[in-house]
């Protein structure tokens, strides 16, 4: 007898979410210019803005928060919390941060330099945002194949091109190269995932440069797991056993714990190298709180010990991957254009595909937004035209960037099948209608283009 596979947990509590009207939900875009970000929570249906801090936590979790050890110095908490992350990172300094972007600082502030370049497969908007900050030049080479939304035949569409990073420092010296990272999964093109082989090879090709390798590494777990079920001579390797290899090749890792770390607060700083963790150290005294704690209270921190454990299970992990896979189905069943193959932490919907009558310059992925929110209530982000446009710097003309999509993060452990079916059919009538919408105008953004789309204004076109 065959039986049919369900989430591997019961659901002992809930929160009750509100339906609005179409009506009302028409003039709170008014009020947020357009913007999802400036949308409230208690007026949305469905949140799929972002799988960031969103993670409902065990029973497990919730537990182990009981033995928070609030002292300054030296708590408790945190080396539980070190010795879960040396388990799964194999490393052996370990920095806690308030959440990945204050990790990110630190590692920008460490490996960024001024004139040098950084080489990612596609750097997401933290990094990007401090590397525009302090002056470094921030590439991306992921490989051709990465920005093809529409090739389901490639399993590790984040890998990083070598002939590509090799050019670049035949070109401009590996003296002037401050730094490569590897985001996995990566972010912006669908969350796809990087193979072992080529974080192996990005490894070997900086290490001959005496370049260091930093690995953004949020989605971890999603990542190893796709190492697991796709790359050949990984399938009898445990997911811990994954993870410890992948990070054997770089020095440093950063992560926001708010993602595969199942908890609603947390980052890491995380290398082998001594003299970069004691400046690490420095930093985090400044900007985040002692070392042992970084901005993190004890019951974080014991929560963020737990999760890491938790994320790393197989059960868990087949769960997560095959329910991002089922939104991804249905949205193709409607004949949708996303990006494929569907990747670990949601679905991207081709804003360009969708509207293909609305010009990049008019926010076709933007839009999209809105009219999803407005039709049932359910928030998504934009990643294209405005979160990752940037301008030339010096004849200040718009670039825009080679994706232009609509992201729909699915929160670990929140929503059932059902929220999904919602959005898949919500989008349906929306394409079928897509003809009839036209497109928006940035009317705000902010000092730094790079992280405009958090606080931008638009407007739509008439």
């Amino acid at each position: 007898m065959r039986f049919m596979t369900a989430e591997p947990f019961r659901i002992k509590v809930v929160e009750p979410i509100r339906k609005t009207t179409k009506a009302e939900r028409t003039e709170f875009l008014k009020e947020a210019g357009y913007n999802a970000f400036r949308l409230k929570a208690n007026d949305v249906y469905v949140d799929c803005l972002t799988d960031s801090g969103t993670s409902a936590m065990s029973t497990h979790q919730w537990s182990a928060m009981m033995l928070g050890d609030e002292s300054y110095a030296g708590c408790n908490s945190f080396y539980r919390l070190e010795e879960s992350v040396k388990d799964i990172f194999g490393m052996p300094y370990v920095q806690p941060t308030h959440q990945g972007r204050a990790a990110d600082y630190i590692m920008a502030r460490i490996y960024a330099k001024p004139g040098k370049y950084a080489i990612g497969n596609m750097h997401f908007d933290t990094f990007r945002g401090n590397a525009e900050v302090l002056g470094a030049l921030a590439v991306d080479y992921v490989i051709p194949e990465g920005l093809d939304t529409t090739s389901s035949a490639i399993p590790f569409k984040g890998n990083i091109d070598i002939k590509k990073m090799q050019k670049l420092i035949d070109e401009k010296g590996a003296e002037n190269i401050s730094v490569v990272i590897i985001t996995v999964t990566c972010n912006n093109n669908g969350g796809q995932p990087v193979s072992m082989q080529n974080i192996r090879e990005v490894s070997q090709l900086a290490k001959k440069y005496n370049i260091p390798v930093v690995i953004d590494s949020a989605r971890l777990a999603e990542n190893a797991y796709f190492i697991k079920t796709r790359e050949e001579g990984y399938q009898n390797k445990s997911i811990k056993e994954i993870t410890r290899e992948m990070f054997s090749y770089c020095e440093t890792a950063t992560m926001s714990s708010k993602k595969d770390g199942l908890v609603n607060i947390g980052g890491l700083f995380v290398t082998r190298n001594e003299e970069v963790f004691q400046m690490a150290n420095q930093l985090a005294i400044v900007h985040e709180g002692f070392i042992t704690y970084g901005g993190m209270s004890g019951r974080d921190m014991e929560a963020l010990a737990v999760g890491l454990q938790e994320a790393c299970d197989e059960n868990y992990l087949k769960y997560r991957i095959e329910q991002v896979e089922y939104l991804g189905k249905k949205l193709k069943e409607k004949g949708i254009p996303i990006i494929e193959p569907t990747g670990g932490h949601g679905v991207y919907v081709d804003g360009r595909r969708f509207f293909s009558q609305i010009p990049q310059h008019e926010f076709p992925s933007q839009r999209l937004v809105v009219a999803l929110y407005e039709e049932a209530g359910v928030r998504a982000v934009e990643l294209g035209a405005c979160a990752f446009g940037s301008k030339d710097p010096v004849t200040k003309e718009p670039i825009w960037p080679a994706l232009e999509t609509m992201r729909i993060c699915v929160s670990r452990r929140v929503y059932t099948n059902q929220h999904l079916d919602v959005i898949a059919n919500a989008l349906g009538e929306i394409y079928e209608n897509r003809k009839d919408y036209k497109g928006m105008k940035l009317v705000y953004e902010g000092p730094i283009t790079a992280l405009r789309h958090f606080t931008a204004g638009f407007e739509l076109i008439k």
